[in-house]
């Protein structure tokens, strides 16, 4: 499946069409409701005058466009435009469809409140969100029939057949439902096969004429030994053939939103794009964070209020309300993290240790305000401060971070950043509390570090209204 780089992100070309086609849909959907509505209330004065041009060129343009456009965030923040759609089941995708098209007919009435020139009535509203709700599930069968097809999806084969090419076989499941198939391995130079025999492609012929027998449209090369096994000459061939040409690393960063540090060597980081560190960026992130931090104060403080009075019920007047614990920073500074308190106040008396599935330290308030992510509202301050942003990896205490950086390589690379509340780890990755769990994250973490921008902050916070609605990763 073909694709291309928006905000940091390799996003399908399929699903860059569908977004636009969804667009088309519910600013249509705007102008039949209103039609409808002027039609059932006998309304159509001046109409009949009009010709098909200024009717689409009327005052309805501009809302349809911005309903368009404010219901394509809400279905995005809903996950209905992540690589693991298609596995979503049918009564899933028609939960999170209803739940973007409440969402996003709350901030579509909410826009209209500062720009009352986007009004639409009740009944135009209502009416623009059910024929919406029908269309755009309509639309999306026929995009899951489309995209299922052999003719829409990358073939891909494998240079090499290995550890390293292993690596892509293990995900070859997820690989299809991002429309890549697996078209084979091949073996080089005699090496040692660990991929399924039945994989295997012996090379009795140039790769230029296997690529074009098979149709293949990518060549990942994966070979254990690539000083001595790459055919470059065949290789050339192929990628002025039109075949394209990817290394192993570049494909899994590609394919899973992540950099598979297993794979990666450093030259790979050294010669690659990205890790924006640019005065430029840095002001657009500090811009974003006050304006959010204001924003987001204002709408939840009373959420805040009703969390205090809760702890204070289970613990007692005197039981403190906020935990504050050492976390490091942006270039390993180390600063005071605020939380609402979770957790009893005696949780550790043994020292810091990873927080645990149905932790029995975790108080009855703690358990709802960590699923619902309330517990996290406090580091609004510290975003404020200038110590964390809203987007970026989750900050560690620095016992773990020594202990980790002594295990896992690169880590220390994350602090390259700010930390966030929330980050492209949490979006991809379930909590965990394992050495395994955290090479996970910081895989995450890193394609985050190398792929920032202010687009792909934006398209993280709206991604996060998906975690906090479906509960996606807490503990």
């Amino acid at each position: 499946m073909a694709s291309t780089r928006i905000f940091g992100l390799q996003v399908p070309i399929v699903f860059i069409l569908l977004s636009i086609t969804e667009i088309i849909v519910f600013g249509f959907s705007v102008f039949i409701a209103a039609y409808a509505r002027n039609f059932i209330s006998g309304d159509i004065s001046g109409l009949e005058n009009l010709s098909v041009v200024e009717r689409i060129t009327g005052p309805l343009l501009p809302t349809s466009i911005t309903f368009g456009f404010v219901m394509l965030v809400a279905m995005v923040s809903m996950g209905l435009y992540n690589s693991g759609y298609l596995r979503l089941a049918r009564d899933s995708v028609v939960l999170r469809v209803l739940s973007a098209h409440i969402f996003g007919a709350l901030l579509f009435i909410f826009l209209v409140y500062a720009v009352p020139d986007l009004f639409l009535g009740r009944g135009v509203l209502f009416i623009s969100l059910l024929l919406s709700f029908f269309l755009i599930l309509a639309a999306r069968r026929v995009f899951v029939d489309l995209i299922d097809t052999d003719a829409a999806k990358r073939k891909v084969l494998v240079y090499g057949a290995g550890s390293r090419a292993k690596s892509i076989e293990e995900i070859e499941e997820q690989l299809l439902h991002h429309g890549v198939i697996l078209s084979g391995f091949i073996r080089v130079n005699n090496e040692r096969v660990e991929v399924g025999s039945i994989h295997v492609v012996d090379n009795y012929e140039p790769l230029p004429d296997l690529a074009a027998r098979l149709g293949i449209d990518e060549v990942v090369v994966a070979a254990e030994d690539r000083r001595n096994a790459l055919v470059i000459d065949e290789l050339l061939e192929c990628r002025l053939s039109g075949v394209a040409i990817t290394d192993l690393s570049a494909f899994f960063e590609r394919e899973s939103g992540k950099l598979r540090l297993d794979v990666m060597s450093p030259s790979a980081l050294i010669f690659s794009t990205g890790f924006d560190q640019s005065n430029f960026r840095a002001f657009f992130e500090r811009m974003l964070d006050l304006s959010g931090s204001i924003a987001l104060l204002s709408v939840t403080w009373p959420f805040m209020l009703m969390t205090i009075l809760m702890i204070k019920i289970e613990d007692g007047l005197d039981a403190s309300v906020i935990y504050r614990q050492t976390r490091i920073g942006k270039n390993g500074k180390p600063f005071s993290v605020l939380k609402f308190r979770s957790m009893r106040e005696d949780a550790e008396q043994q020292g810091a240790i990873w927080a645990l599935e149905n932790d029995d330290r975790v108080t009855r308030v703690g358990a709802i305000i960590r699923k619902l992510r309330i517990d996290e509202l406090p580091q609004i301050l510290n975003v404020l401060r200038g110590e964390m942003s809203f987007v970026g990896p989750r900050p560690e205490r620095p016992e773990f971070v020594r202990e980790l950086m002594k295990k896992l390589p690169y880590y220390e690379e994350r602090h390259r950043v700010k930390p966030g509340i929330t980050g492209w780890a949490q979006l991809n990755y379930p909590y965990g509390a394992s050495d395994r769990d955290a090479m996970e994250k910081l895989q995450y973490d890193m394609y985050y570090t190398k792929n920032h921008s202010f687009l792909l902050d934006v398209f993280i916070l709206v991604q996060t209204v998906e975690v906090v609605l479906f509960g996606k990763g807490s503990r």
